[in-house]
């Protein structure tokens, strides 16, 4: 086989590859990473890299235009090398490392009822055990056990111990002069009543006045970890950070199709489980704790992103029947992930639904409080793929809708996610058609992001900018309306007041991948609603989920048919239910448990395998509906226009 030198500059990396191997492979084994938000299927345009020297294959040219092309520009996920090459890659898009999850929380308390030695099942006890001597020759093991017996009372004849800790123990019993601290988990949450303990760890002296968990919510766009005190059940710290494996795919479709390449499944199992040790090494340095203190873990997400957090191949989700290799995977040791915490730690992740209904939801219905009070409520998590709960605990039933990453910022030209320079809100003149608008950070802006390009789309209907169908009325006497090179475009920033030197806008193909994405929710709650017989105003409340969630504004997204036109009072932000269910669930086996509870109750409806969902997909890719009549407050909003 014929082989190719590939050189990237300004890297100055120099590969080996043979002929035929995709330039974004030959990067990957340079040591190089490229952004490909679309997973490698060349639809994003972001791993544009310039071909300067050699023969190429371009199987693909999505997003290049002629003159790209005839530069040199090829997608390095499409493009086949075919002899030595020398490639510049041009500065890409940086994920900014700040996210609004990262800002201290308010504090973090247990339930008042929280009762460590009853609640959790990790529990630390002092030995002082008699040293061995010729009159008593009895072996470690056995004496370790005896002494649990007798100065705790604890039964472990049957106790588990792996063969890790059995090679540690004589040293560790030796140097410590016999006197450790045992940690065990007495049982777990599969058989809280019979389950035989198990020896986690043996900690040299008295270890008892201090116990860790982590709690963990595995997102598709971003990781967060809670730093949890098992013995006070408090939330001690908080970290978070983008998930590693956006540079692989912004949604799960892309993830699915990437992970099913070669070596794609361990890459985003190694790129997610980097993350998260990355954030717990910040939490242990930052709390002055070695991690491996750190007993226990409970993880959620969706399914799609616990699939690739355990390495199981995710792609039966996205094929029809779209099923998961399981639901309610079982807890694994620590070190059998490669997570930085205690290798014999339990890790625990929270059972899914379905497909597309995942932990993160079984957690947020549990957490959010939806099954405390005996009214209807409809659960919201919108992100890149919404997920939507309704019912009232007596019965609950669930879909999922994917609204795609646009709210993300993602599949917009000038979009981008919620960091510093991002323009979080737009306000629109009435009579000049100026735009003004607030900035995250008060930079000079360098985008929009997912709440800024909501309250755009709003903005631009109400005050007539677009039409209800998303058209641009470029007859309206203003310089911000024009033709681009996409179509018509609103200039929401001129290039002399932002950050990139060009004009941030929002055009036609932008517009229609939002209005895509927010009728696959609006559609995805009606046929729920309709599936059981109920009209959206019976509803009682509406929790709103999500990191993104938290930063939505109710009134714009009822302008542009998000939400539905309810009494105001009705709705209520819940914030990131997925990492507080997790951690609930770390808190007290009696939770666990009725998460599990609230899993299998839980109906999946398959919006794929509704045969109204498309048509309630169209009535709703208009502003703010096509049936406008349901939306009162809008209408009396354009009365006034």
């Amino acid at each position: 086989m014929t082989t190719c030198t590939v050189t990237f500059q300004p890297h100055g990396a120099e590969v080996e590859v043979p002929r035929g191997t995709l330039i974004s492979d030959a990067a990957t084994k340079a040591g190089l990473e490229l952004n490909m938000p679309c997973g490698g299927q060349g639809r994003c345009g972001r791993c544009a890299v310039i071909v300067e020297e050699g023969e190429c294959d371009r199987r693909s040219t999505t997003r290049l235009s002629p003159e790209a092309i005839e530069e040199g520009y090829a997608l390095a996920c499409q493009t086949a090398i075919e002899s030595d090459l020398i490639i510049t890659i041009p500065p890409q898009e940086k994920i900014e490392r700040r996210l609004p999850a990262s800002q201290r929380l308010a504090k973090i308390e247990a339930p008042p009822d929280y009762d460590a030695s009853r609640d959790q099942t990790i529990q630390k006890y002092f030995l002082d055990i008699d040293p061995p001597s010729l009159d008593d020759n009895t072996d470690d093991l056995a004496r370790l056990k005896r002494s649990l017996q007798a100065q705790h009372d604890i039964d472990a004849g049957s106790m588990e111990v792996s063969l890790l800790l059995l090679r540690r123990m004589a040293s560790v019993l030796r140097e410590a002069g016999w006197q450790v601290t045992a940690v065990l988990e007495s049982d777990t949450w599969l058989d809280a009543d019979g389950r035989r303990p198990r020896l986690v760890d043996i900690v040299p002296g008295d270890a008892t006045s201090r116990s860790w968990g982590v709690a963990v919510d595995i997102g598709t766009t971003s990781n967060v970890v809670y730093l949890v005190d098992l013995l006070t059940g408090n939330v001690v710290d908080i970290a978070s950070d983008y998930n590693g494996q956006i540079a692989r795919g912004e949604d799960v479709i892309s993830r699915i199709i990437y992970a099913s390449k070669g070596d794609g499944l361990s890459e985003l199992q190694s790129l997610v489980v980097g993350t998260i040790n990355g954030l717990i090494r910040q939490l242990a340095e930052r709390n002055g704790l070695s991690t491996d203190a750190i007993y226990k873990m409970a993880a959620s997400g969706n399914s799609t992103m616990i699939h690739l957090f355990l390495g199981l191949p995710p792609e039966s989700i996205r094929l029809e029947p779209y099923v998961t290799t399981t639901n309610q995977p079982q807890p694994v040791l620590a070190g059998e992930l490669g997570l930085e915490i205690n290798p014999l730690a339990t890790v625990d992740c929270l059972p899914g639904v379905g497909s597309y209904v995942g932990a993160d939801i079984s957690a947020g219905v549990f957490s959010s409080g939806m099954c405390d009070l005996e009214s209807l409520s409809l659960f919201i998590d919108i992100g890149t793929n919404g997920e939507i709960v309704l019912g009232d605990c007596d019965w609950l039933i669930s879909c999922a809708c994917s609204a795609g990453p646009a709210f993300e910022g993602a599949g917009v030209r000038d979009g981008m996610r919620a960091t510093a320079g991002a323009i979080e809100e737009v306000w629109i003149d009435k009579q000049t058609l100026e735009a003004n608008y607030r900035v995250i950070g008060d930079e000079p802006p360098r985008g929009m992001c997912g709440s800024g390009l909501i309250s755009l789309l709003a903005e631009m209907f109400i005050t007539g900018v677009m039409d209800k169908g998303g058209t641009l009325q470029l007859d309206l006497e203003t310089p911000r309306l024009r033709e681009g090179d996409h179509g018509a475009e609103y200039v929401v920033v001129w290039s002399d007041e932002g950050a990139t030197g060009r004009d941030i806008v929002i055009n036609k193909v932008d517009i229609d991948n939002l209005l895509r994405a927010k009728a696959a929710v609006y559609a995805g709650f009606s046929v729920l609603a309709r599936s059981v017989g109920i009209e959206l105003s019976m509803v009682d409340r509406i929790l709103i989920a999500g990191a993104f969630g938290q930063y939505l504004d109710v009134e714009n997204a009822i302008q542009i048919g998000l939400l539905p036109d309810l009494p105001r009072e009705k709705f209520k932000f819940v914030g990131n239910t997925s990492i507080l269910g997790s951690y609930m669930a770390l808190l007290s086996r009696e939770n666990r448990s009725r998460v599990a509870e609230l899993a299998e109750r839980m109906t999946y409806l398959e919006l794929s395998a509704d045969n109204t969902f498309h048509d309630e997909w169209m009535s709703a890719m208009f502003l703010p509906h096509t049936h406008i009549e349901d939306f009162p407050s809008v209408l009396e909003l354009l009365k006034e226009k």
